[in-house]
């Protein structure tokens, strides 16, 4: 059951993420812009943000965690804005996806900017379809799309709001 659970999850995102997207406005999703913030999805409370590293320490042992954390920007979805990597404090990085694709981030290089999002963290086995399909809208190369060979255990957060800033 969680194996096709988790099958299930997987095709969801990869067919959400590949579909087309004529308009760039969502009509169902928060979002707001200040002067150096931009808000998305659900609220988040920028004061309860825990670091990477602490976050790490929380899930270790858990199913899954509820959370909020603070991290910087190391890339994302060019295709359509559906997912980031933020970095890890051990060189790694983990992905953010957004709870039901709910709302999307902007369509540019948000690399070295601070996200902050609050969500759920849990650890998963991400197939070699997954991460390949990843890597192309990172927009990789074929050559370096097909060094995937290997499913591989990683941190995952599914974000209910994000703030970019």
């Amino acid at each position: 059951m969680k194996k096709t659970l988790l099958l299930f999850t997987a095709l969801l995102s990869f067919y959400g993420c590949k579909q087309a997207t004529t308009n760039t406005t969502e009509p169902a999703t928060e979002q707001s812009t200040t002067a150096n913030t931009n808000r998305f999805g659900a609220s988040v409370e920028e004061g309860e943000a825990i670091a990477p590293t602490e976050l790490v320490k929380q899930v270790a042992g858990q199913d899954s965690i509820q959370a909020t954390v603070a991290a910087e920007v190391v890339e994302s979805c060019q295709a359509k804005g559906c997912w980031m990597d933020v970095k890890l404090a051990d060189g790694n990085s983990m992905k953010v996806t957004f709870r039901d694709y709910g709302f999307f981030l902007p369509i540019e290089d948000l690399k070295g900017r601070t996200a902050v999002f609050t969500g759920t963290a849990k650890q998963e086995l991400i197939s070699v379809a997954d991460q390949q399909h990843y890597a192309k809208d990172a927009g990789k190369t074929d050559a370096e799309v097909a060094l995937i060979t290997q499913p591989k255990q990683e941190l995952r957060f599914v974000a209910d709001g994000v703030i970019l800033k």
